[in-house]
């Protein structure tokens, strides 16, 4: 009886866990010892968070570099969460300051991607990685002028869209992310996507 139980326990989370457990509950076994839970929470957020940090970013293999990160923190500081809050809040603030980080640190490389185009190529070319990408999952015309529109947000104005338009997140759970008032938050997508409107205003 045991071990019907134990293999249905192992069925459960290897296969059903999404309707299973919550994140909180997966979290909260993996700080019990249960690496399993871990791997499950791995499943379900690596996508996302690549989906995250790969339009702040702009290229692919730093993103990846980022989410693998991400994930290495999970293990690591896989106690530090405690359930005073979402747990997918947690998660994307670690993945926002590793990103963070990445960008500080092109900064000081003084990496350009734009350093061999013309004034006007600067404003709808990019980086030909992400045209790879975009193939066979995407139309590559229209996924390429809405990347690039997200690229030239500025930067507040760029997270609060990711995590919105395309994470799909709440309003609150996105202040807590990037630690600004609810206002602060809900004017910063508005205006975010005025002008993502005005640049993308020839796709229809």
């Amino acid at each position: 009886m045991k071990q019907s139980s134990l293999n249905l326990s192992v069925e459960s989370l290897d296969k059903k866990s999404k309707y299973v457990y919550t994140d909180e509950q997966l979290i909260g076994r993996f700080q019990s010892g249960d690496e399993r839970a871990y791997i499950e929470l791995v499943k379900r957020y690596r996508d996302r968070i690549l989906n995250f940090v790969f339009p702040y970013l702009g290229d692919i293999e730093q993103a990846e570099d980022v989410v693998q990160d991400t994930m290495l923190k999970l293990y690591e500081k896989k106690d530090y969460y405690k359930e005073i809050a979402k747990f997918s809040t947690w998660l994307f603030t670690i993945a926002r300051n590793l990103a963070n980080t990445e960008l500080r640190k092109r900064n000081r490389r003084k990496i350009t991607y734009l350093s061999h185009m013309t004034a006007d190529e600067s404003q709808y070319e990019i980086p030909s990685v992400e045209n790879d990408i975009a193939k066979g999952a995407h139309d590559s015309f229209v996924y390429d002028r809405i990347q690039e529109a997200i690229k030239d947000l500025p930067d507040n104005y760029k997270t609060v869209i990711i995590l919105r338009d395309i994470q799909e997140l709440s309003y609150d759970d996105i202040s807590l992310i990037i630690g600004v008032p609810l206002g602060t938050v809900k004017s910063r997508i508005n205006r975010a996507r005025i002008q993502l409107q005005a640049e993308l205003q020839d796709i229809k």
